[in-house]
């Protein structure tokens, strides 16, 4: 293996490391604990997982995979704040979509080679990724593993509500 293949391979594990360690957490939550604030005044955890499926629906394009497989989503859960929709989609609906979208992503993320992940994301032009060549696919795998790290940790407080 080369310390390239290497390098994409330690990222990508971590990747799918964090998402395995958020559906145990996800699968570990009641459906009435996913309706309580992580924190007084914060967040919902259906909030949170609808925020995630978005944010990774998101990556679709972003990567160059394919649209977006939910894009009502964005408006919900990225462009307005918990609790400002009055009706969002059921906790049972959002597990659906998580359930489909993780194994959904993960077959478009096999797909590339090594030397595939160094190419330029579609949200940077052409004559900014000359000038920026770390604007790649693999940032953004880099950016959205800690993304969705830190929003698992707020989900971990819903196991004491």
């Amino acid at each position: 293996m080369s310390v390239l293949q290497t390098a994409v391979k330690l990222i990508l594990d971590r990747w799918e490391a964090s998402i395995q360690n958020c559906d145990v957490l996800l699968k570990t939550l009641s459906d009435d604990q996913l309706q309580k604030e992580v924190s007084p005044g914060k967040n919902r955890g259906v909030y949170l997982l609808g925020h995630l499926i978005s944010v990774h629906d998101n990556m679709l394009p972003l990567l160059g995979f394919d649209e977006k497989q939910h894009p009502g989503l964005t408006k919900i859960f990225i462009e307005s704040p918990d609790k400002t929709i009055p009706e969002i989609p059921s906790v049972q609906e959002l597990r659906s979509i998580w359930e489909k979208q993780k194994i959904y992503l993960k077959a478009k993320m096999d797909r590339l080679k090594a030397e595939d992940w160094f190419e330029r994301h579609t949200a940077v032009s052409e004559e900014d990724f000359v000038k920026e060549p770390h604007r790649n696919k693999l940032n953004i795998i880099l950016t959205r593993t800690t993304h969705l790290a830190y929003h698992t940790g707020q989900l971990i407080y819903l196991k004491q509500a």
